[in-house]
């Protein structure tokens, strides 16, 4: 077949090919127009799953009349002009392929008017031989997209479109994620004439950084948490609501914010992990690898966080135009985002403790009874239980820190026998005493959170009455948080010490990753593992961590190479240290059937409450549950 040129409506169908894929694709090309348009109402009407008809309405800006034909052709658009435009990109839509591969695989018809004009414009694009047709309409302000018969044109394309349920399922995840990121703008979705979903705009945000510039940290975290309740919820559900942290955080020219689920509140898949950069949705290998490393000893076993995490930075350090989707992104400094995002969850995670209650968006006062901090079925989350009076202040407040236990020098942990840990415990953590009082002199009236201990039952769970109704502590899982995070950071604050091999290893690597190593040798001395090039493509590995002596060194190094590789930076080295001391401290915490006196026992509890991550183990299970007055009252029908 000779060289020759397309018609221009096979190169739209094939140009479609790479945006519109299922009628999902198309609503979420409308939808991010309509936003780009400065629309606040969105309203979406699909018929049979979208393949029938999506018509999309807003109330933005509208298209000038002049304009609306050639916003059908192909590379049309108002929001670039030049490259330099492009490397600052800050609208949803930038291509202008939206509309134009739309129309090349269905029946579409475009109404619009702009703000004085005396009527719209309807203007109708046939796909079979590429003429417009238009004629005047009424209309309000905005623009309403009409998309019949998706891919008639293309019978190929529309038997692998699959059932209505299913297509509807896809649209209604495209909304959501985009719902999640322009909290300005409303929505609504009707299907079959059945509406479905109603997100009314959330008032006075005008994006998602919750207020303007000229507001501090705590009054942007009080704006989104009062405006965020009914669009969370009706997104994600109650109970991620129930369980989610919001956290802010600034460097630079970096802000990062949103909700982090706790992480008893974990997901078998990534379903509930949103991600935006500058209010664009994306997904991002070394984002995820990031916040993953923060939950990294906080998760059961295999279990995926669940998150709503926006970034906002400079435009110009991120490229948005390498995904047809624009779902992938690029940054210009990927290793240093890295470290950000992954310190900044890490962070956030660790400012709650046992008996800090979550900070519930736009419920503040929610903790003023037992009822409100407790509502629903009894939690097994760690965040969940809250003092009776505690204002948003002292909610908010920051924990102080790590228990301060003795140190015992760099690395030298030996396993202590129980009743030995129990007397740091309680040297450490001001039990319970005799008159009724703690060592600071609380009255019993004044309920610490975990409240105090009251029995020790079966020899495992510690029960405590609190303010707000009956607590239960996994005594062994409790205290080996507790144990786990102080060798964590008694390490912290020594080095990586490192220990010579007996007989240096030789390893064959690729020559990328010999390379790797070269230029990051610094970092890899720094963690205790020293590395020499002894040719293009083999490396000899001389010393290993002292604490990782027994460790595989050639699989160790190898995993290191791969991360610098992947992601510019690794975090191997630590992780096998936790590990291990994460193994020390499940052998040096109680166990089952070790009698525990009222001193210890009110001792853990007060350890737990200053203890980051004390609401779960180091294997990721929850370590207490509180049960609310109102439920025990309704579990023996009191009152009825």
């Amino acid at each position: 077949m000779p060289i020759q040129q397309l018609p221009d409506h096979l190169i739209n169908q094939i140009a479609a090919g790479e945006v519109i894929d299922r009628p999902s694709s198309i609503v979420k090309e409308l939808l991010e127009n309509s936003i780009d348009a400065g629309a606040t109402q969105i309203d979406i009407d699909l018929e049979n799953g979208g393949v029938r008809l999506i018509k999309i309405r807003d109330n933005g800006s509208g298209i000038v009349s002049e304009e609306m034909p050639l916003a059908l052709c192909r590379h049309a658009t108002s929001k670039i002009a030049s490259l330099d435009d492009l490397t600052d990109v800050r609208t949803m839509g930038f291509r202008g392929e939206a509309l134009s591969s739309i129309a090349a695989v269905s029946r579409l018809t475009l109404t619009s008017r702009t703000e004085g004009a005396e009527h719209g414009l309807e203007v109708h694009f046939d796909s079979t031989t590429g003429k417009t047709t238009k004629k005047p309409a009424s209309h309000q302000k905005g623009t309403t997209v009409k998309v019949a018969d998706l891919f008639f044109n293309v019978p190929a394309r529309r038997k692998f479109l699959r059932t209505d349920k299913t297509e509807l399922n896809h649209i209604e995840n495209a909304i959501r994620r985009i719902a999640l990121g322009a909290w300005h703008v409303g929505f609504t979705l009707t299907h079959n004439q059945k509406q479905l979903l109603r997100w009314p705009a959330i008032a006075d945000n005008s994006d998602s950084k919750g207020g303007d510039e000229s507001q501090s940290a705590s009054d942007k975290i009080e704006s989104m948490e009062q405006a965020s309740a009914e669009r969370l919820q009706g997104v994600l559900g109650q109970e991620f609501m129930q369980n989610a942290l919001y956290f802010y955080r600034e460097s630079d020219d970096l802000c990062l914010h949103g909700w982090l689920a706790q992480p008893t509140f974990s997901r078998s898949q990534a379903d509930m992990q949103y991600f935006y950069v500058n209010q664009r949705m994306i997904r991002d290998k070394t984002i995820s690898h990031a916040i993953k490393h923060a939950y990294s000893d906080l998760l059961y076993h295999s279990r995926q966080p669940a998150y709503v995490v926006y970034l906002e930075m400079n435009p110009r350090e991120v490229d948005v135009n390498v995904h047809p989707g624009k779902l992938e992104v690029r940054f210009r400094d990927s290793r240093r985002l890295h470290g950000f995002v992954s310190a900044s969850v890490k962070e956030a995670l660790a400012t709650v403790t046992s008996g800090t209650p979550v900070q519930k968006a736009g419920a503040p006062d929610d903790y003023a009874s037992p009822e409100g901090a407790m509502a629903g079925a009894p939690s097994l989350q760690g965040f969940t239980a809250g003092t009776a009076a505690a204002g948003s202040d002292q909610r908010r407040a920051p924990v102080s820190g790590y228990t301060q236990f003795p140190q015992q020098g760099n690395m030298a942990l030996p396993v202590k026998e129980h009743g030995e840990i129990y007397r740091d415990l309680v040297t450490a953590g001001g039990g319970a005493q005799s008159d009724g009082s703690n060592a600071d002199g609380l009255a019993v009236e004044e309920f610490p959170p975990l409240g105090f201990a009251v029995a020790h039952l079966h020899g495992a769970f510690i029960l405590a009455q609190s303010h707000s109704g009956l607590v239960m502590v996994d005594a062994h899982a409790a205290h080996e948080r507790i144990t786990y995070e102080r060798l964590k950071d008694q390490y912290e604050q020594g080095s990586v010490r490192s220990q010579p091999l007996l007989l240096p290893l030789t390893v064959h690597v690729s020559e990328q990753e010999a390379v790797m190593a070269e230029k990051h040798s610094d970092m890899l001395n720094s963690i205790g593992l020293q590395v020499d090039n002894r040719g293009p493509a083999q490396l000899l590995i001389r010393t290993i961590p002292v604490e990782l002596q027994s460790a595989d060194a050639e699989q160790l190094l190898r995993d290191v190479l791969s991360d610098l590789v992947e992601h510019g930076s690794s975090e191997r080295v630590r992780e096998e240290i936790y590990k291990l001391l994460s193994l020390m401290a499940c052998h040096g915490s109680v166990r089952a059937n070790r009698k525990l006196t009222t001193t210890e026992m009110n001792a853990l509890l007060r350890s737990m409450e200053r203890t980051p991550n004390s609401g779960q183990c180091n294997h990721g299970r929850p370590t207490w549950v509180e049960f609310s007055v109102k439920q025990l009252d309704d579990f023996f029908l009191r009152g009825r």
